[in-house]
């Protein structure tokens, strides 16, 4: 191939390369304009209603409400709670995410059995109940920095295990959550892929959630949403509020540190 040649499939390779970035930019300002237009009105408002209701009500066989439950600021307190989860509570001597830790106040306080929330399907009222709560409380510390750095040697115990589980390959399809998260600029049809092991991404992928979900018209808690990534991974489904799950979260969580809440989120 002489010069002439060389130098003008060059000039199509860059002019090629050039017009995909371009329409690649165009698709991204088109995505985020229509999450843009979600936000507005986001149904996620109307979880947070029913979840301030479910938490000022008397319930259980006790006829209390949740209004002394600790989520780690002290009995009662909402504000900036859901932001500085998970942690390590003294009580109960372990680490818990906020769903764990709501299951530990209604037993203490109510004096519900736990259980049928645990083994109740994700669209049964038990799971829907734990939902609305974590829609109201997360939007308490809305806007408010990630405030989750492991500290207590349990913490970072639950920060490991979570980096190892991020990492583990395997089920029929030798899947693990890196094989979608862990590269950066990676996407999925039109759905960005964050990267996890980063603090951006980090703070896209946990930050967000709960979510309103548009596609079901369902409200999702992180712990639902866990359940589908091992289900996309043909994994066994996890226990609700197992140490699976709060390894995972802690994992998200921490190395989302500092960056804003942006819950409850809405997602297509």
């Amino acid at each position: 191939m002489d010069r002439v040649s060389i130098g003008i499939a060059a000039f199509l390779a860059v002019s090629a390369t050039a017009a995909y970035a371009q329409q690649k930019d165009a698709a991204q300002e088109g995505i985020e304009a229509y999450r843009e237009a979600l936000q507005d009105g986001n149904p996620a408002e109307l979880f947070e209603l029913s979840g301030e209701e479910l938490w000022k009500t008397p319930a259980g066989p006790k006829k209390a409400s949740l209004e002394k439950c600790d989520l780690g600021l002290g009995p009662g307190v909402v504000k900036g709670a859901y932001a500085r989860l998970p942690r390590y509570f003294a009580d109960t001597d372990r680490v818990q995410d906020l769903e764990s830790r709501l299951l530990t106040c209604m037993e203490t306080l109510q004096g519900k059995d736990p259980k049928p929330y645990i083994e109740a399907s994700f669209t049964a009222p038990p799971k829907e109940e734990m939902i609305a709560l974590a829609a109201y409380i997360s939007g308490q510390s809305k806007d408010d920095p990630i405030a989750v750095k492991p500290s207590h040697p349990k913490e970072q115990a639950m920060y490991d295990l979570g980096k190892r589980m991020f990492y583990y390959q395997g089920g029929p399809y030798d899947f693990a959550c890196a094989t979608c998260h862990g590269q950066e600029n990676t996407r999925i049809r039109l759905q960005d892929l964050p990267y996890i092991p980063g603090p951006k991404g980090a703070a896209a992928g946990w930050g967000s959630w709960p979510a309103y979900r548009v596609s079901s018209g369902q409200m999702w808690s992180m712990q639902w949403r866990l359940n589908d990534c091992f289900r996309q991974q043909r994994f066994p489904e996890p226990v609700y509020t197992s140490d699976a799950t709060i390894a995972l979260s802690m994992f998200m969580a921490a190395n989302a540190n500092g960056a804003p809440m942006k819950t409850p989120g809405i997602k297509r």
